[in-house]
This record gives C-alpha cells, sequence and structure tokens, in this order.
C-alpha cells in the first residue's frame, strides 16, 4: 500500500471516530450548558438518551453536590438538528404537561428565533428556587406567553426581541389567610438587552400595579400595592409586610421599589 493510499485511510478512520462520537454525544452535555448558562440555578434531572434526541425534567439545584427538585411537572424531551455542526439551528421541546404546543427554535448559532407558545409555571414548585420563593410560599397559577422571539448573540452578550407575558391568576401566598389575592399580569417589552416591565392588576382584592426594566441584568421596579375598597382591615397585615406606607393622593399604598 502507497504512503498516499495509507494516509487517506488513516484519515478517513479519525473521521469516523469523530462522526461516531458525535452520533453518541451523552445528554449530559446539555446537562452542562443550562448549568452554565444559568449560573447553577437550573440543571437536568434524571437524563436519558443522546444529545440529538432525549428527555429529563428540569429542576433546580440546591447546591454542588445537592439534588436536582424538579420545577415542572413532566418530562422534557428535545430534539437538536444534526446540521448544527454545519451551523444550522433545529431544534424542538415537547412536554405536553406545560408547554401549549411544541417550542421550536430555527435559525444558525448567531441569530435564531423561538416560535410562540405558553408555558405553564406550577408556582409551588418554584419554591426550590430558594429566597424570597420559599418565604412567599406562592399558589395560583402561573402562565408564562410569548410572541415570537428573536435572539442575536453578540460575542457573549445576547439581545433578545419581542414581547411576553407573565399571568398570575388567582395567587396566595402562605404568608396569607386570604385566598385568592388577586390575578395579576406582568408584560415584557424586549429590545436588545434591556425590557420594559409593566405590572397590572385583574382583579384584587389587594391590588398591585408599577412599571420597571431590566437593563444589562439589572432590575429596576416602582410600584404600588393597596386593597381593594372595603378590604383594608383584612390586608392590613399583609401589605405592611411588603413595604412602607406612603400617600398617594388622599389614599395610603404601599411602596414597592426595586433599584
Amino acid at each position: 500500500m502507497s504512503r498516499k493510499a495509507s494516509l487517506i485511510w488513516v484519515i478517513v478512520a479519525i473521521l469516523s471516530v469523530i462522526v461516531t462520537a458525535l452520533i453518541f454525544l451523552p445528554a449530559s452535555w446539555l446537562a452542562l450548558i443550562l448549568e452554565k448558562q444559568t449560573a447553577g440555578r437550573l440543571s437536568l434531572g434524571d437524563v436519558q438518551g443522546s444529545f440529538w434526541r432525549g428527555s429529563a425534567f428540569i429542576g433546580g439545584a440546591s447546591g454542588s453536590n445537592g439534588p436536582v427538585t424538579p420545577l415542572f411537572p413532566g418530562r422534557f424531551s428535545w430534539r437538536i438538528s444534526p446540521i448544527i455542526l454545519l451551523g444550522q439551528v433545529e431544534v424542538e421541546l415537547e412536554n405536553a404537561k406545560v408547554l401549549s404546543r411544541p417550542a421550536k427554535v430555527n435559525g444558525n448559532l448567531s441569530q435564531w428565533r423561538l416560535a410562540a407558545a405558553s408555558l405553564y409555571l406550577p408556582p409551588e414548585r418554584l419554591e426550590a428556587l430558594g429566597a424570597p420563593l420559599n418565604t412567599i410560599g406562592p399558589t395560583g397559577q402561573l402562565r408564562l406567553n410569548w410572541n415570537a422571539l428573536e435572539f442575536t448573540r453578540y460575542s457573549d452578550k445576547l439581545d433578545v426581541t419581542g414581547t411576553m407575558q407573565l399571568n398570575l391568576i388567582d395567587m396566595g401566598s402562605r404568608l396569607s389567610s386570604i385566598k385568592p389575592l388577586g390575578s395579576y399580569q406582568l408584560a415584557f417589552d424586549w429590545l436588545g438587552q434591556n425590557a420594559d416591565i409593566v405590572l397590572t392588576t385583574n382583579k384584587g382584592p389587594m391590588m398591585l400595579s408599577g412599571n420597571g426594566s431590566l437593563s444589562g441584568g439589572r432590575f429596576q421596579f416602582s410600584g404600588k400595592a393597596f386593597a381593594e375598597v372595603g378590604q383594608e382591615d383584612r390586608l392590613a397585615n399583609l401589605l405592611n409586610l411588603l413595604g412602607q406606607r406612603r400617600k398617594d393622593g388622599d389614599k395610603d399604598v404601599i411602596a414597592l421599589e426595586f433599584k
């Protein structure tokens, strides 16, 4: 066999090893990616399958070696197209128990689009994320809706364009015997790395409103909380826990300030 033919066979053998390794990439790689992108706040548990096609539950880790506590009912299954090796992105994520439809991502490694869908968030499971949620002990229904979102990556930065709404329906808390406290909506308008936030109340008896922003990972918010007419005495203790009282015209309200 000539030296040239031997070199060709060596190259073919190396390529075969690389292709085989890529085909059988373990699903645990996705767990590492998720943990890195969320600074360890989220992780995958009971991971099955491969990088390209598998399933797991998404949870919050209690520590570097702590157990992963599920945040959602059911398992998430994914399909990642091998065209990602050519710089294109085609991903589908399913979980019929919490997603209104499969979440589909299409684009390339620099710019991709997440199709419109909605996600159900069981509030009691959010306590796994720690304070202050584990103190509040939220109850009710949470649903996150989004229109098509556009993502653009620039080196270590990620721009987002689109709108999202977090609906908080018939919310309650272990800190209050009054259930429900109300239904609310948080609207997010994303433009690049910034988002404008508007909080409104759909129904009481605890009324919340305000405006805020997310800018460069920094959250700012200015709003108020007050009791529906006739509910002042029932909500007085809970409102006092939320912040400082102030005058808003002829009404006493609680200032909600985060800077």
